[in-house]
C-alpha cells in the first residue's frame, strides 16, 4: 500500500513545488536557487532510490546537465548579439530540475511545450501589461506547466504527434 501512496504524494509535492515556482516568478520575475536547485537534487535522489523512478539515474544526470546547459548556451548567445540577458539563469536551474527528474529524452518535449505555451501567454502578458514586445516576461511558468504535463501525462506530446500516421 505505501509503495502506491509514495510516487503520488511524490507527485503531487513535485506539482505543488512547479506551482509555487510558477507563482514566485510571475510575481517577482525570479526563479529562487534556494527553491530550484533543491529540486534538481530531489529529482536525481528520487530516481537514484526510487523503487519506482521516473528516470533512470543516468537519463536524470544527463536532463539536469543538458538542461540547464542548453538554456544557458542560448543565453550565452543571445548576450553575445545584444549585449544583455535573453532569459534568466533561474529558468536553465528549472529545465535542468525538471530534466533531473524526467530524464533527459524528455526535455526536447517540455521545451517544445513550454514555447508554445509561451508565445501564447507572452502574447496574452504583454497585450494585457500593454508593452511593447521588447520587453521582458516569465517563462517560469510555462515551464512548471510543461513539467506538469510531463508528470501527469507522460510523452503526451509523442502520443499526440504518432497516433494519427497520414
Amino acid at each position: 500500500m505505501s509503495n502506491l501512496v509514495t510516487p503520488d504524494l511524490v507527485r503531487a509535492l513535485l506539482i505543488a513545488v512547479l506551482v509555487y515556482l510558477a507563482y514566485i516568478d510571475l510575481r517577482s520575475f525570479r526563479l529562487p536557487d534556494v527553491i530550484t536547485i533543491p529540486l534538481a537534487i530531489c529529482g536525481l535522489c528520487f530516481n537514484a532510490l526510487a523503487g519506482h523512478p521516473f528516470a533512470n539515474l543516468q537519463s536524470a544526470a544527463l536532463g539536469a546537465i543538458l538542461g540547464y546547459t542548453f538554456l544557458w548556451l542560448i543565453n550565452y548567445l543571445y548576450r553575445l548579439s545584444k549585449n544583455r540577458d535573453g532569459i534568466g539563469m533561474g529558468d536553465a536551474k528549472l529545465l535542468g530540475a525538471l530534466g533531473a527528474w524526467f530524464g533527459w529524452l524528455t526535455l526536447p518535449g517540455v521545451l517544445f511545450i513550454a514555447s508554445i505555451a509561451g508565445l501564447v501567454g507572452g502574447f496574452i502578458w504583454l497585450c494585457w501589461n500593454k508593452q511593447g514586445y521588447q520587453r521582458a516576461f516569465p517563462f517560469g511558468p510555462f515551464l512548471a506547466f510543461a513539467g506538469i504535463m510531463e508528470l501527469l501525462w507522460p510523452q503526451i506530446l509523442q502520443n499526440l504527434l504518432l497516433s494519427n500516421p497520414i
